[in-house]
């Protein structure tokens, strides 16, 4: 069949073609193809009688993840075939907007009797596919200069087959195994086994190894991962590694942020994994803020996702018992804490976030006007601590702690002491627990909430947009808290919206946002929960400091 360097087309100064071919499906033989190559798309025209518009497909290059030259094991057969995977965003059969599906185009050369020529023609057309591909990956978004990387990949995959429903394997197995492999990256799989099996390993592994760590669970999965980069004795390194999230859990709150960053439309379940899927193959790294968090007793704590205390941690924890409902156990859990409303006291301090420490934010300094509904927000700047030292609460809460953990050694890894203080970078902006606070803190005067909400990615979960100007490195955290005296109604209501990130256009009365650099919290009923990226952590006091940009994300 014809097979030539194309002539340029003079019709199309924008996107020229510069390779042209005319070749059979490799499904149906009988089916002719003539197949060109632009700058931009892969476009497939069947050789037929039937009008053009009908039987001409334009596959963007943007939307491709790999395409790749073989021949199959039968000698009496001088064809090579070409095959090129595309995830473009189709709208859905059963309902509105839209979704990647996937789109694998295969065809045969068989131009020559010689194998090898036929072979050499394919791999021709496959790499020009994927440089243009790679070419047309935007390496700046939203203004942030982004990274890529290597290529071909090296990826180890840990998989929690416990999270969520159950069906992480399942869906590695139907979706992600297949993805990487027309992406051609090589990955590792393990399989955790218990809780912190995934700290203990990264803490120990050869992270040279692999160009990425990548997460297929819930959220608690890449927290231990964090932690465990964040101990070693390597960790201003290690903690540069790039990580990936694919959704297997029941909230998924970094996978579904990661896409919406992207700037794609709502999705969920396994429309999500394939987004997220699609991103990971595309292999664009980002920055993403990481924030420290102090406990009363215990290490320092690596944060990437959320603190939460009051109504938002009593969900996450409590509706556990609905995890085989997957992330509808949310929903139940809301309603189920919403039938009987708790009040927590405590004092809240924070230090507000200035324009020079997100430029690109919205931001006024110590003169912040805080997004309140409407109603300025009662607070006072900090010259005294509050008037209960954080030292004198002593309530604790130690189940499921993620303060301590057994280290599993390799042969190849010299010991160390377990006793070891965790690394990360030093914070500048917090005192001790049991000192006061400088005095360019805020001190919040109320002591009744429902519940603080401290985000730093856009997502709390799949449908729940909690802080919708968050971006993964901002350099700030988005701080929410709802003061007691709020109705049920009106706190369902801020939920349902969250769901489209508008609960602050809500005019809830009940409802303070601030963007802060640092944040106090000091419970101050004797039972209460507080999680950290919803892990139950140490119930005391706590404080948490951002530090930006310190761990890399593979966003797309």
């Amino acid at each position: 069949m014809d097979q030539r360097e194309a002539e340029p087309d003079r019709n199309n100064s924008i996107s020229p073609v510069s390779l042209y071919g005319e070749f059979t499906l490799t499904g149906n033989r009988k089916v002719r193809c003539a197949v060109s190559l632009t700058e931009r798309d892969l476009i497939v025209q069947r050789l037929t009688s039937a009008p053009v518009g009908r039987n001409k497909v334009v596959l963007s290059l943007k939307d491709c993840v790999g395409c790749r030259a073989y021949r199959e094991d039968d000698n009496a057969d001088p064809a090579a075939y070409l095959a090129a995977h595309f995830y473009p965003l189709r709208r859905r059969w059963m309902s509105s907007g839209v979704s990647r599906q996937r789109a694998e185009h295969c065809f045969r050369l068989a131009a020559l009797q010689d194998p090898r020529a036929n072979l050499e023609e394919a791999e021709k057309w496959a790499r020009a596919v994927r440089e243009r591909s790679a070419r047309l990956q935007p390496l700046r978004r939203d203004g942030v200069l982004m990274s890529a990387l290597s290529r071909p990949s090296r990826m180890m995959l840990l998989v929690n087959p416990q999270s969520g429903k159950g069906q992480a394997l399942t869906l590695y197995n139907n979706h992600v195994q297949r993805m990487l492999s027309e992406a051609g990256v090589t990955h590792t799989l393990v399989i955790t086994e218990r809780q912190n099996h995934a700290r203990e390993l990264v803490k120990e592994a050869d992270l040279s190894q692999w160009d990425a760590l990548v997460i297929m669970s819930g959220d608690g999965l890449l927290f231990e991962v964090i932690n465990g980069l964040l101990e070693r004795p390597d960790w201003e390194e290690a903690v540069r590694t790039p990580l990936g999230i694919l959704p297997g859990g029941s909230g998924n709150a970094l996978a579904a942020s990661v896409h919406h960053y992207s700037g794609a439309s709502l999705v969920s379940t396994e429309e999500l994994l394939v987004s997220c899927g699609f991103l990971l193959c595309q292999g664009l790294v980002a920055h993403m803020d990481l924030v420290s968090i102090h406990l009363s007793s215990g290490p320092r704590l690596f944060s990437f996702l959320s603190l939460a205390w009051g109504f938002v941690a009593d969900v996450d924890i409590e509706s556990e018992k609905y995890r085989h409902a997957g992330a509808a156990r949310f929903t139940v859990g809301t309603l189920v804490r919403l039938a009987s409303l708790r009040v927590y006291k405590g004092n809240l301090a924070y230090l507000p976030a200035t324009e020079d420490d997100h430029s690109e934010d919205e931001g006024s300094g110590n003169n912040m006007t805080l997004r309140c509904n409407g109603q300025a927000s009662s607070l006072a700047p900090s010259s005294q601590p509050s008037r209960d030292s954080p030292c004198q609460n002593t309530f604790h809460n130690s189940c499921h702690s993620n303060n301590s953990h057994k280290v599993r050694r390799t042969e190849s890894t010299p010991r160390r002491s377990a006793s070891k203080a965790p690394g990360g970078p030093p914070d500048s902006l917090l005192p001790p627990l049991d000192q006061p606070l400088p005095s360019d803190w805020v001190v919040v005067q109320q002591e009744d909430f429902v519940l603080m909400l401290a985000m730093y990615q856009s997502h709390l979960a799949e449908d729940l947009m909690a802080a919708p100007d968050a971006t993964s490195d901002d350099g700030v955290i988005h701080m929410f808290y709802v003061r007691a005296g709020i109705s049920r109604g009106a706190l369902l209501k801020l939920f349902l919206a969250m769901e489209k990130g508008a609960h602050l256009t809500t005019n809830c009365q009940h409802l303070v946002h601030a963007k802060v650099r640092a944040l106090r919290l000091e419970p101050l009923s004797p039972k209460g929960i507080i999680t950290v990226d919803g892990e139950v952590v140490e119930y005391g006091p706590v404080q948490a400091e951002v530090h930006r940009g310190l761990a890399r994300l593979i966003t797309g």
